[in-house]
């Protein structure tokens, strides 16, 4: 992979605040456009994958925030955060989830023969879902995977680094993930890292995703509150967020 061509990098990718963090304007193809081009290039880039959950962590973490808007790529995964930028003003052309932007890179991998580690999740997890998406991905080579429950930092950075991965899935919940990625990514050698909460436990089948039907109307928040009643304390974070966006607009007029 590390002689590969690279694809052509877009030249502009227009950034919206919402709510204190700044989101890229992109489609879900758009957005695969522009991680194909960072993992073309040889050196580290992390994408973060906000939600309305991380709108209201980084109200109160100024760390995390700047963590977020540091970051290369920033996808809306989420409807409420569609929903706040068209309150506030300031629309995105559409969501792009976390899962969606990881099988567009998955196939860019795939089309390259690239090197995958998985960090994240409980133990055994992410071997499973590394076995299922080599079924689906067979170019990939699974260099390595890790799960989540560890307190030494260091010695897992040696671990990746030594596995030596061009994709790099971090799935240790925000804002851990993103804070990891942003302290130790660049020790990495990995040249895409992305945020993906809880992506390995979809990818190993031990959640299972809402129905395509679903996931077009922007219902995957009420399929997982279906199936996951104890969620429910975390959905209600959505209309706070849509309330901030309505006072956020009525403040500019």
């Amino acid at each position: 992979m590390r002689t590969r061509k690279r694809p052509r990098r877009m030249e502009v990718r227009l950034k919206k605040e919402v709510l204190g963090v700044n989101f890229d304007d992109l489609t879900r193809e758009e957005a695969a456009q522009a991680g194909a081009a960072l993992l073309a290039e040889d050196k580290f880039h992390y994408v973060v994958t906000p939600n309305p959950e991380f709108i209201l962590a980084a109200e109160k973490d100024r760390e995390f925030l700047q963590v977020l808007n540091g970051a290369d790529l920033a996808l809306a995964d989420g409807i409420g955060v569609i929903y706040s930028a068209k309150i506030q003003g300031t629309p995105l052309k559409g969501r792009v989830t976390g899962i969606a932007f990881a099988e567009d890179m998955l196939t860019c991998l795939n089309g390259q023969g690239g090197r995958l580690y998985l960090l994240g999740a409980k133990p055994g997890v992410a071997e499973e879902a590394g076995r299922r998406i080599l079924e689906r991905y067979p170019n990939i080579t699974l260099c390595g995977a890790q799960d989540g429950y560890f307190k030494d930092e260091e010695a897992v950075l040696l671990k990746v680094a030594a596995a030596r991965p061009d994709l790099l899935f971090v799935c240790l919940g925000a804002p851990k993930q993103e804070k990891w990625m942003a302290r130790w990514g660049k020790h990495t050698g990995a040249r895409l890292a992305i945020g993906l909460g809880g992506a390995l436990d979809v990818f190993a089948g031990k959640v299972e995703r809402a129905p395509e039907s679903w996931q077009k109307l922007g219902l995957e928040w009420a399929y997982r509150l279906k199936k996951e009643p104890q969620r429910a304390g975390r959905m209600a974070k959505l209309p706070l967020v849509l309330v901030k966006a309505a006072g956020r607009r009525v403040k500019k007029s």
